[in-house]
């Protein structure tokens, strides 16, 4: 069960639509994890619901509708593999679409001789949407954030110096947070990290990495 979760404030937006397009993937695969926050974002839909059928009715103009109508007659806009009988995959659906495969099928750039990461596509221009692939015991040099970061975990676990997280556990840092994640050492540990601004490394050895470390959203 995952110990760390978004804040009231967040799930509030995620419920709302109001974060980003790769954020709200981010907290929604969080959710396929975590009954606790599954439980909170219903219970703000419900309220949210009944305080809409309480407002008076607003008329639309023709054309606001005929759009609207239009898009009765429209695809699915999601598919998801479908699941072998008696199998169930551990990676969030939304993920697995992202993806179109598994974690092998992915292209993997090494960035250290610990850290691989690959980058996903979600159509937010905004924010970059990477995986991050950490060896069993290995350490991602010391670095701050530019901005904000969104991580959960989905295989393995990594540790630093706030904490231990494991599967589903979810951590957001903001600009200055300064750490250096550990994976555990009896398992590989693999992430999504959502970012709006690239990372950078601390230590004097690792600096001549920062000019290449750019924003890769998309």
């Amino acid at each position: 069960m995952a110990k760390f979760h978004p804040d009231l404030h967040m799930l509030t937006e995620f419920t709302a639509g109001t974060l980003s397009l790769a954020q709200s993937a981010c907290v929604s695969m969080h959710l396929t994890y975590c009954t606790k926050c599954q439980e909170i974002s219903e219970a703000q839909t419900a309220m949210a619901a009944s305080l809409f059928e309480d407002l008076e009715p607003v008329s639309v103009s023709d054309s606001q509708l005929d759009i609207v109508m239009s898009r009765l007659d429209e695809g699915a806009p999601l598919t998801y593999p479908k699941e072998s009988k008696g199998e169930k995959s551990s990676t969030p659906a939304i993920l697995q679409r992202l993806m179109q495969g598994d974690f092998s099928d992915l292209t993997w750039k090494k960035i250290t001789s610990s850290l691989r990461i690959s980058y996903l596509t979600t159509g937010d221009p905004y924010y970059e949407f990477a995986l991050y692939h950490i060896k069993a015991g290995g350490v991602i040099p010391e670095h701050n954030h530019r901005g904000s970061e969104m991580t959960l975990v989905l295989e393995g676990g990594f540790s630093d110096s706030d904490g231990t997280y494991h599967a589903g556990d979810f951590l957001f840092r903001e600009s200055g947070d300064v750490h250096s994640p550990a994976a555990l050492a009896d398992e590989d540990c693999i992430c999504l990290a959502v970012l709006d601004a690239p990372l950078k490394f601390t230590r004097m050895r690792h600096r001549w990495m920062n000019p290449f470390l750019q924003l890769k959203a998309s």
